[in-house]
């Protein structure tokens, strides 16, 4: 897939453990294992080598995305094995900013949740964050490219950030999807006017 410089805030507060893989070495640092910080958790590496997609069906329609697991291979695999675990399913977007951003991933809605750890990635200074891009959400006070399980999707032609968020993937299919839910929200409180739910999120 197209590297994140091609690829056409944000709270999250998790408290090193090791993570296990396949054994393969991150392709970045060549470690066998991805760092990670909170508790201890294990997950399989993705292959670069094969597309990786995740299937998001909302009520109010269906998008997906393509994993960068070329920029992203922790953060990437990380999140797939949350999504094969159903982590996911049943949450809701409890951020819209319109002309933005829409951000979920959260399993308590309030923009302070995730999966109890976190990995990163630090994305290329050249990173981009344009209509469609799909990246994952850090307090400010957090590394560049940490990652737990709230994701932001880009409905701005660019939302102008740093390239600070680890770049999670690019929407493939459904498009007007993302941006009628990115019309659900209000810019000032930045809360959403309507319940928008992932029903179910699969990896294909």
């Amino acid at each position: 897939m197209a590297r994140a410089s091609r690829l056409s805030l944000i709270l999250l507060v998790f408290a090193l453990a090791a993570c296990g893989g396949s054994g393969k070495p991150h392709p970045s640092t060549g470690a066998k294992r991805c760092p990670t910080s909170g508790r201890d958790v294990s997950f399989p590496l993705l292959s670069p080598k094969v597309p990786h997609t995740v299937d998001v069906l909302t009520n109010y329609g269906r998008f997906a995305f393509r994993l960068d697991v070329e920029d992203s291979p922790c953060v990437a695999s990380s999140f797939a094995s949350l999504v094969r675990k159903r982590f996911f399913d049943g949450t809701i977007f409890h951020r819209i900013v319109p002309g933005f951003v829409i951000q979920g991933g959260d399993p308590t809605g309030t923009g302070t949740g995730g999966p109890g750890y976190s990995v990163r990635d630090v994305p290329p200074r050249n990173s981009l964050y344009t209509e469609g891009v799909v990246a994952m959400a850090k307090s400010a006070a957090e590394p560049r490219g940490t990652a737990g399980s709230q994701f932001f999707v880009v409905t701005a032609a660019d939302a102008g950030l740093p390239p600070d968020y680890a770049i999670l993937g690019v929407v493939t299919k459904g498009l007007k999807v993302v941006e009628k839910i990115g019309r659900l929200g209000n810019r000032a409180t930045e809360r959403p006017t309507r319940r928008v739910a992932v029903l179910r999120m699969t990896l294909v």
